[in-house]
């Protein structure tokens, strides 16, 4: 079983997001209060902190220092588990994963694993999450 580290929103897109303690997650949108949110296909996005593994030596202090650019930061979830139409329980939210990674990854910052490594799906139940939740590979 997994854990929520970090909920993080940004009120416009291509900045760095603000994390916030809890947040509530809209069925057919996202996170409210986050620019991503809306009627398409990327409206969560999240990384686990286990794909952090796979930035290059010489880029990882640049990754770490850079500021959050996904909704939800997680650990406790295997790589593998976390593939394309699993649905991840998120406290009372459930995100159906529709993608891994970006059509064009960045090369800097925090973007440069999120666009590799990050998990993008759908919001197919809504709900609470808070930091410390627990998150699981769960059934729609």
């Amino acid at each position: 079983m997994g854990k929520v580290l970090a909920i993080n929103v940004s009120k416009e897109r291509g900045t760095d997001k603000l994390s916030i303690n809890e947040a509530n997650v809209v069925v057919g949108w996202g996170v409210e209060g986050d620019a991503h949110g809306g009627d398409w296909d990327r409206q969560v996005s999240i990384l686990p902190v286990e794909a952090l593994a796979k930035v290059p030596e010489h880029m990882r202090d640049e990754v770490l220092k850079g500021g959050y650019t996904e909704n939800f930061t997680i650990s406790g979830i295997p790589l593998e588990d976390l593939a394309v139409n699993k649905v991840v329980k998120i406290g009372e939210a459930r995100i159906k994963i529709l993608h891994i990674g970006k059509e064009e990854p960045k090369e800097h910052g925090r973007p440069y694993i999120v666009s590799r490594e990050g998990r993008f799906g759908k919001v197919i139940k809504g709900g609470k999450v808070k930091a410390g939740d627990e998150v699981q590979i769960g059934a729609e």
